[in-house]
């Protein structure tokens, strides 16, 4: 009796810390640039400046993806923020690191330069669903090791009619019920558009150490059977305006992974640039900081 007393009670305290975990705010800051295909190498030798002088300087961090499938050249920065304060905090970090490594003008040029890349951007925030999310990582540690054991990205970015959110809502709460009662588990991860996005969108993503892994993920059809499936697409038909998937894959040598991703997986998210970089002289410094053309500051 006191050993069920004792399993019941460390049960109790593992979910309610889980349930503190996932009740914090948490935010994807995601920008992306659609890269002109005959400047795709210049925008790589540009990112990897930036990623070199954050890694530097103790800047920004973030993960970046490349769409695979889907629009072809567009290349995703994606980092968690806190808060709202938080986005400022790290915007500040970022363009600060670049200020220490290149200066002023070195810095302007850096982004002329990028703009000359690109031939459109987009910054989106996005809010963290964990009451939407099915095997949710437990705490940062978790979340972290998942990260960097994860080389694909699958996203359905579901774009949802006018009135009908509490619905879309309620459907997805059915499917994380479902998924949560699978074994082997199932881990998908639901986000929703707080800023940069017109009209209401959630994107559900699962991750991947290969391609391999989506052909091991379950069907809605087979997580809900087959009643649950044809309310399933009934409620999809009423709430649903417009959907898209696409799949991306993880870019490490333009990526500045947080320190923890990179401690659980080191050989693939050690940032190559960061060598690079400290084999820069002072003169190197100097000679792009004499650079004089201006534009507005991007960060």
């Amino acid at each position: 009796m006191k050993r069920k007393a004792i399993c019941a009670a460390v049960a109790l305290v593992l979910l309610t810390a889980l349930a503190v975990a996932q009740a914090q705010e948490q935010y994807l800051d995601v920008y992306t640039a659609q890269v002109k295909p005959e400047k795709r190498a210049e925008f790589d030798a540009i990112s990897k400046k930036m990623v070199a002088a954050n890694h530097q300087n103790k800047g920004d961090a973030w993960l970046t993806t490349e769409t695979v499938y889907g629009t072809g050249d567009r290349v995703t920065f994606i980092s968690t923020r806190s808060s709202y304060g938080d986005v400022e905090q790290a915007t500040g970090a970022f363009y600060g690191s670049l200020l220490k490594s290149y200066g002023k003008a070195g810095t302007d040029k850096l982004f002329q330069d990028f703009s000359q890349t690109v031939v459109s951007t987009h910054s989106e925030l996005r809010r963290r669903r964990w009451d939407l999310s099915s095997n949710a990582p437990s705490d940062p540690a978790a979340m972290a090791k998942m990260l960097a054991e994860s080389r694909w990205l699958r996203t359905t970015v579901v774009h949802v009619k006018p009135g009908q959110i509490a619905a879309f809502e309620a459907l997805l709460k059915e499917v994380k019920t479902a998924r949560e009662k699978m074994s082997p588990p199932v881990t998908t991860l639901v986000s929703q558009a707080m800023a940069g996005q017109e009209g209401t969108a959630f994107y559900v993503t699962s991750l991947q150490s290969s391609l391999a892994g989506f052909d091991t993920f379950p069907t809605i059809q087979k997580t809900l059977g087959d009643e649950g499936y044809v309310r399933y697409l009934k409620t999809i038909s009423e709430t649903v305006e417009s959907s898209e998937t696409v799949i991306n894959r993880f870019l490490p040598d333009l990526s500045n992974a947080p320190e923890d991703v990179v401690a659980a997986a080191p050989d693939y998210w050690t940032p190559k640039t960061a060598i690079v970089a400290k084999a820069k002289t002072a003169k190197d410094a100097v000679v792009n900081a004499s650079q004089n053309t201006k534009m507005d500051d991007k960060k």
